[in-house]
């Protein structure tokens, strides 16, 4: 199945990205959060639990009038009063979390699938008579039998539920497995569903992709993918996946990308991996002979797409694996037209100094070798 064209992206990493073990957001840095998703195009995100009260409660009641920025969508157990609540301060979307695998019943609320499945029609028609928006999950739905799955399904739909989260809780799933129950719910009902797929085995892009192509409309991201244990799909990989791999474009403002990670990870108080894709600092970095070689030529030869598209900056490093073709470009941007001749002399030395220091060269102390090359080969003449 091909793609929807009409595929609605909702960044939850002011709720599932701040739970995060270790991770909390003040008041102001969730409104700083909000704001920075909202001017990159975010059009619908998860803004947190009314329940938990205090400070997370204050940040959410300021978010009531900003409901014409975006869909602001808050989050709640399967209790009447939880959502109640929320509708009563204004929210018009409104999202209900009831697991749906045998197990995460017991264990997690201690029910059975019967009081699920009437919680879930008595939750989801109060909250439409009421006006609302309302999403419901099925969790943990790895070990959700699939025939249940199309049950909760075609129950929810019959409801009146806007839309279903099928969430992988636990990241226990592949994505032809994801895939599979995407499609096998949509066979069975004509309800939208949504994508919220965890990280555990490092599948939660791909899973997401996976239920897209299944038919799903929604999906989940956080930035910086970051999220209870491994994370989960991220925002940038997605959106740039969508838009370079699947011709999708969600209206996002690609340049905004590397900025909107720096914010979030400052908040979350966690370093972005240099090799981070899309918005690592080593996406657009070179040092490797060949590779530094071809893109002075084309910088096409060993980049996906140009670091400007996602507010990136292309670099070239200076170290072990550097070429004579990077030494000579690195001192001409110094001012520097160096002699043929000592380019092998002052790649030796870089080589050198990178492995007893353990990283990078810095350009000014290759002026430096070069200089000292160059003022060894004058006392030789």
């Amino acid at each position: 199945m091909a793609i929807r064209d009409d595929l609605i992206l909702e960044d939850t990493t002011l709720r599932d990205g701040e739970q995060t073990p270790g991770v909390a957001f003040s008041k102001e840095t969730k409104t700083k959060i909000l704001d920075a998703l909202i001017a990159a195009g975010v059009t619908s995100v998860e803004i947190g639990i009314p329940a938990m009260g205090g400070e997370e409660l204050d940040f959410i009641k300021t978010c009531v009038d900003r409901q014409d920025e975006a869909r602001l969508v808050v989050w709640h157990r399967g209790v009447r009063e939880d959502v109640e609540r929320s509708i009563d301060m204004g929210f018009k979307a409104v999202h209900i979390g009831l697991p749906t695998s045998a197990g995460h019943l017991k264990a997690s609320v201690r029910k059975d699938r019967t009081w699920l499945l009437s919680t879930a029609k008595d939750l989801i028609k109060m909250a439409k008579d009421r006006g609302a928006y309302v999403s419901i999950s099925a969790e943990d739905i790895a070990r959700t039998e699939i025939s249940f799955l199309q049950e909760y399904a075609g129950v929810v739909h019959e409801a009146g539920a806007d839309r279903l989260r099928l969430s992988d809780t636990v990241g226990l799933l592949g994505p032809e497995a994801y895939g599979e129950r995407v499609a096998a719910v949509g066979a069975a009902a004509p309800i939208d569903t949504q994508c919220h797929a965890h990280n555990d085995f490092g599948l939660a892009t791909a899973n997401t992709i996976a239920g897209l192509k299944a038919g799903a409309r929604y999906f989940h991201v956080t930035v910086n993918a970051i999220g209870e244990r491994a994370g989960m799909a991220d925002l940038a990989q997605v959106v740039v996946a969508l838009k370079k791999l699947y011709d999708r474009d969600l209206g996002i403002d690609m340049t905004k990308l590397k900025d909107l990670s720096r914010l979030v990870s400052q908040a979350a108080k966690h370093p972005v991996l240099p090799w981070q894709p899309v918005i690592g600092d080593n996406v657009f970095a070179h040092e490797s002979g060949i590779h530094a070689n071809g893109m002075l030529r084309d910088t096409s030869t060993f980049e996906p797409f140009p670091p400007e598209h996602v507010g990136g900056e292309r670099r070239y490093v200076l170290g072990k694996h550097s070429g004579r073709a990077l030494i000579a470009w690195a001192l001409e941007q110094q001012g520097i037209e160096p002699r043929e001749d000592l380019l092998g002399l002052c790649l030796d030395e870089v080589r050198h100094m990178s492995i007893r220091t353990a990283g990078a060269v810095p350009p000014e102390d290759l002026a430096d070798i070069y200089r000292r090359a160059l003022s060894r080969a004058g006392a030789a003449a």
